[in-house]
């Protein structure tokens, strides 16, 4: 009975959730139409230029602009876009004309925005700066090889390659750069790149693809390699957003286009370094640039200038970090206990056990479908067999077009999606593990199918599907970081913001409250089972 009663409030909760999900959605829908809305992708340079749009709008009298940070790689933020979750991100000319248009060459703008419009899309506000891809390799490697350029690479097939992953997938990446230059290569390392700099330096590889304003360069002491067949094209960086915004949004628009030919390539290397080495929080950057640069929109007036506000110290965003202010115990134990931590507990523990509720109203049924049906239980376990092996990221890219949004609905599906096998598969074992003859005795009582299914069958398995059950619920715990790809919250924001900035001490700070909490909800769902199991079964378990 305790499992039944467990089955009816899993099913009250997803009725509650359904109900949720549709004024949630609703509201999403509404608060789009009101406040700007701006994404970036999962590096550096994307968060600030998102949060420079973002602070502009406001300070041009917008309200409730917000910034979806980290919205994973091109197609998963390309498709928030097209769905109108959201309205504007920073892109770069290469991309749009060869990733997202599939060009073979970029365009001027004027001839991208026409190739956009049945998009519903537009390219504006080149910001000033190119941050082109270049390979790099560490200086000493190069000068004892004599490498200079990147047709030089063939002559060293024994160099250890650590690319990107989206490097790796682009159509502008590793597989044009491969044949142009006759590269040997057949399976290049995958590395993020925020960790790329870090295994380079440790010598775990050799050369690495980078941005040419990335902050580090200089600090690994590294020699980009000349692209001296002109393979890379510019990648100016603009503004892509949809084609009403300018319209929906005037005063914002206003200020954001006074941004125009405002940064140049060495600003933007000085903000990155501001966040990525001295440590620096990403709007406190953006304050910083826009103070020091005395941006402001004539015949508007809204953009204050902040140089006078500011202390001496704080002329330009620095450079250098300080090993005091920006490590240790203490800096480490302050990103853990930070002010986010209360929000994102709620946010990680809303979707883990929402997720969990759907999974258990969807898994149990089927679970007993497969136990009483052979040839369909084998279907039902390999379909969720494969579906927990789809990459978490392919899985999201699928879902923010079906469901037309990002945020918690596609994060919601697909933690529902992934802890299907466990329940499926231990809820199938669980009934199939029943002894035949004490389904044969219910049957001689006259007792129904449902009822021995329920009074019989459930009950001695019990404890195996609890056990699918607390296994779903502690996989979901870690799967949950995912969601802060697609700007769900929950702990993986931290995550994915330590790893952007190559940040250990914030990675850390995502990572370990995940930790304690699979921890915490392993201990619980053992204090259940052990209350929930009569005394005697107890007591033989336990000899």
């Amino acid at each position: 009975m305790v499992i039944l009663r467990a089955i009816y409030l899993a099913i009250a909760l997803a009725i509650i959730l359904v109900i949720g999900l549709t004024g949630t959605r609703s509201g999403f829908a509404a608060s789009n139409e009101m406040a700007l809305t701006v994404g970036s992708k999962r590096f550096t340079e994307s968060y600030i230029l998102a949060e420079l749009i973002r602070q502009t709008a406001i300070r041009a009298g917008e309200r409730g602009a917000v910034h979806r940070q980290g919205l994973g790689n091109t197609a998963i933020v390309l498709s928030a876009l097209t769905t109108g979750s959201i309205d504007i991100y920073p892109e770069y000319t290469g991309t749009i004309a060869r990733e997202i248009l599939k060009l073979d060459s970029v365009p001027n703008l004027r001839e991208l925005n026409k190739k956009l419009a049945p998009m519903g899309l537009m390219a504006s506000v080149p910001l000033g700066f190119n941050n082109t891809y270049a390979l790099a390799m560490p200086r000493a490697l190069a000068e004892q090889r004599n490498i200079k350029m990147l047709s030089h690479l063939k002559a060293h097939p024994s160099l250890r390659l650590g690319l990107s992953q989206e490097f790796i997938g682009r159509a502008d990446g590793w597989p044009g750069l491969k044949r142009v230059y006759g590269l040997s290569w057949n399976s290049p390392r995958g590395l993020d790149h925020g960790l790329a700099y870090e295994a380079v330096a440790q010598g775990e590889v050799d050369v690495i693809d980078i941005y040419s304003t990335d902050a580090k360069i200089d600090k690994y002491q590294l020699t980009v390699l000349a692209d001296d067949a002109n393979y890379f094209p510019r990648y100016d960086a603009v503004l892509l957003h949809k084609a009403d915004v300018p319209s929906r949004f005037p005063k914002a628009w206003a200020a954001i286009t006074a941004l125009e030919d405002r940064i140049s390539d060495d600003a933007m290397r000085q903000m990155n370094a501001a966040a990525e080495l001295a440590k620096k929080p990403f709007d406190q950057v953006v304050a910083e640039f826009l103070a020091s640069a005395k941006i402001q929109t004539i015949g508007v007036g809204i953009i204050p200038l902040l140089s006078a506000e500011r202390s001496p110290d704080a002329a330009s965003p620095s450079t250098t970090a300080s090993p005091v202010a920006n490590s240790g115990p203490v800096d480490f134990w302050q990103r853990l206990v930070g002010p986010d931590l209360a929000r994102l507990t709620i946010e990680h523990l809303t979707l883990v056990f929402l997720s969990l509720a759907a999974s258990i109203v969807i898994g149990i049924p089927l679970g007993v479908i497969a136990a009483r049906h052979a040839r369909i239980g084998a279907s039902i376990l390999a379909v969720t067999g494969v579906l927990q092996t789809i990459p978490a990221l392919a899985m999201l890219a699928v879902l923010i077009p079906l469901t037309g949004q990002i945020g918690f609905l596609p994060a919601f599906i697909a933690l529902a999606i992934y802890a299907l096998l466990p329940i499926v598969r231990n809820t199938h074992s669980g009934l199939s593990q029943v002894p035949r003859g004490m389904k044969q005795a219910a049957q001689s009582l006259g007792m129904t199918p449902s009822l021995i299914l329920q009074l019989v069958e459930l009950p001695l398995a019990r404890q195996t599907i609890l056990a699918g059950i607390k296994t779903s619920a502690v996989i979901s715990v870690g799967t949950a970081t995912i969601a802060a790809f697609i700007g769900a919250g929950g702990y993986g924001e931290r995550i994915v913001t330590g790893l952007a900035l190559n940040d250990h001490a914030t990675l850390l700070a995502g990572a370990i409250p995940v930790a304690i909490l699979a921890l915490a909800i392993e201990a619980g769902f053992n204090a259940v089972e052990r209350a929930t199991t009569p005394p005697a079964l107890r007591r033989t378990n336990e000899s």
